[in-house]
């Protein structure tokens, strides 16, 4: 385990921490001072929900036998003081495994058997259920039980042709991609479809997450891990052979899966031990390993600086045997601070975007209120000024005025009424578009008749048509959007002029950020119908699982729009409840106030001193907010120091 690099993980979580106290702080604040509406509160919970379960996923790629597992083994398991996943030959993983950690689980290694790919439900549908898993204990604290546990990912199971067809592992058309048979005509299967390892490593308790997955046949058995795990890591470190350099299988993988531009990619030669020849000198050797570096980087196009020559076997054998010149030797450490150097500032960058985007929304919404607050006040004060050395008669016709005032404001309640109405019919005609209904029926019409050989063939053109609809889909939602704020805007611009509201409606959701979720969606799953993936969805079921994974990529894309739609609606319905309730309370405030004056001669000037300094308190809360809020700001701005010693590096 790097401790420079779980120390800048550690730095990361304190920061996290500090804007989380932040946050509840000024939630705190905002609501004991009756500041904050439904609307702000479900922002303080979605910041603090996002600060604490944010995670920085890496994912390791590579051919059978590259070395992955034992640069995990390296990078994560070290400190229990042996080799605990499976990295020795003829031992290697055989289906995708995911380290994280989840305090509210027990340490375990969660097993999907194979079978259930047979059930036509994609991971993430089964990932919230108990019953297809077999769970199996793991102690943290016993190295060889912990190993011995690990090994079930290697497992295989020997199943007929047929069955294995069935599942989606054998092709006749694609040979070269089949297990090979053995004597009695039966194939050895991977048992498990996906693993999950939860365990307590420092790592991974600091927000870190790790997806190791197998060979080239594996990657493209199983297209969820193309089309949702991979994209969604926010980096990918790619294992090639140092002796090998870039094989015609490593650059299948790495054009079909890894090309895409968004990625941080990471490209590791390993097993730069083996290049050491007793007939070549130390010079040699090290010219030898940095031309194969230059034209990794020539084959992959990518910068040379992100090609990483290592020896994952050294770096793990100086890790356990405390050996830190054969650490050095092995180079991991230049890996491990080119990946903190490039994640954790970028992971901090777009959580304190989030933060300040939230803390900028409050501050609005709080100011607004006290500004409402101090405008009341300043008029009550000079009505009451204006009653000095008046008769009972004057203060009598104050208080005709103030019932007055407060019967036109409450006839005022009707068009608030009608305007709900059309804000909430205008909400809908925004929100239909989105519909997971409407997304099952489109995407039920990409896939046609059932088991024609023809909707595989023609499924790249039905793709193109039904994202050619989501996206008009999308359109029609934001274009629905735009003329809703128009309407309230028009209308708070009247209520504010007549009735003396201080409405103001805050920007609409970028909604340009789900079109561009929408063209990589279009993008990674586009690819997987081209010519060199299409003969894939001719196995059984193959489809049925595509459409099922792209309908769940396309609603988490809609139901995030449609749920920052409703929140923006719901905050300009809040400042409506808010000040309304502010408005009833200074009429009733007038109006006993006025009938103290009127039966106590001494309450007029008592009532303007507890204004004035009704005033000044309310600007001291002023001055408080932009403390608060300018606190916060300074904790989500500031960079931890070992990832600002990084950046300097």
């Amino acid at each position: 385990m790097s401790a420079s690099l779980l120390n800048r993980l550690e730095s990361l979580a304190q920061w996290r921490a500090r804007v989380d106290a932040a946050a509840v702080e000024l939630g705190r604040w905002l609501t004991e001072h009756e500041l904050v509406g439904d609307a702000e509160r479900s922002q303080i919970a979605a910041l603090r929900e996002r600060l604490a379960s944010d995670r920085l996923r890496l994912a390791f790629v590579a051919e059978f036998s590259r070395g992955k597992s034992e640069l995990i083994n390296a990078i994560f398991f070290a400190d229990t003081g042996r080799r605990i996943l499976p990295a020795t030959p003829g031992r290697t993983t055989m289906c995708p495994v995911e380290l994280a950690w989840d305090p509210e689980r027990e340490p375990e290694l969660s097993l999907l058997p194979i079978e259930t790919r047979l059930r036509g439900l994609t991971l993430a549908d089964l990932r919230g259920r108990d019953e297809p898993w077999n769970r199996v204990r793991l102690d943290p604290g016993n190295p060889p039980a912990l190993a011995q546990a690990m090994s079930e990912v290697t497992r295989t199971r020997r199943v007929t042709v047929e069955e294995a067809r069935a599942l989606g592992l054998w092709d006749e058309e694609n040979p070269a991609d089949n297990p090979p048979r053995l004597p009695d005509g039966r194939v050895d299967i991977p048992a498990w479809r996906h693993a999950v390892i939860n365990y307590p490593h420092p790592l991974l308790k600091k927000g870190l997450s790790v997806l190791d997955t197998p060979g080239l046949n594996a990657i493209g058995a199983e297209p969820e891990l193309t089309l949702n795990l991979l994209p969604s890591a926010h980096a990918i470190v790619f294992l090639l052979a140092a002796d090998a350099g870039v094989t015609r299988s490593d650059l299948s993988v790495w054009h079909d899966h890894l090309g895409a531009r968004a990625l941080e990619r990471f490209v590791v030669l390993n097993k730069i031990d083996t290049l050491v020849d007793p007939l070549s000198t130390a010079a040699e050797v090290e010219r030898q390993i940095e031309t194969q570096r230059a034209d990794t980087a020539r084959t992959l196009e990518i910068d040379v600086g992100r090609v990483f020559p290592l020896s994952a076997r050294d770096a793990l054998t100086g890790r356990l045997d405390r050996n830190h010149d054969m650490l050095a030797r092995s180079r991991l450490l230049a890996l491990e601070a080119a990946l903190s150097a490039n994640l954790l500032p970028r992971q901090r960058e777009m959580l304190a975007e989030a933060a300040s985007l939230t803390l900028d929304t409050l501050r609005q919404g709080a100011s607004r209120r006290l500004s409402d607050r101090r405008r009341q006040n300043a008029e009550e004060m000079l009505e009451l000024r204006g009653l000095k050395g008046k008769s009972g008669g004057k203060i009598r016709m104050m208080l005709e005025r103030v019932k007055d005032e407060s019967d036109e404001f409450e006839r005022c309640m009707a068009r608030l009424q009608a305007l709900r109405a059309v804000q909430a019919k205008m909400l809908k005609g925004a929100l239909d578009p989105l519909s997971s209904d409407g997304l099952r029926a489109e995407v039920a019409a990409m896939q046609g008749p059932r088991g024609t050989r023809l909707l595989h063939l023609g499924a790249g053109r039905s793709f193109a048509t039904l994202m050619g609809r989501v996206r008009v889909s999308l359109a029609k939602a934001q274009e629905q959007a735009a003329e809703m704020l128009q309407m309230i805007n028009g209308s708070f611009e009247k209520l504010n002029a007549e009735y003396g509201f201080s409405f103001i409606v805050a920007p609409l959701p970028d909604m340009d950020r789900f079109s561009s979720d929408l063209q990589r969606i279009e993008a990674r799953y586009g690819g997987h119908l081209g010519l060199t993936q299409a003969w894939r969805l001719a196995a059984p079921g193959a489809m049925d699982h595509f459409c099922r994974m792209l309908l769940s990529r396309l609603r988490v894309v809609f139901e995030t729009a449609s749920a920052e739609l409703e929140l923006w609606s719901k905050g300009a319905e809040s400042q409506i409840d808010v000040q309304l309730r502010e408005r009833r309370r200074m009429f009733r405030q007038r109006s006993e106030t006025l009938q103290r004056i009127q039966s106590a001669s001494g309450e007029l000037e008592t009532r303007i001193a507890e204004l004035e300094e009704n005033d000044m308190r309310l600007r001291e809360l002023q001055h408080d907010l932009e403390g608060l809020v300018s606190a916060a700001h300074r904790e989500a701005a500031l960079s931890p120091p070992a990832l600002t010693e990084l950046a300097v590096a």
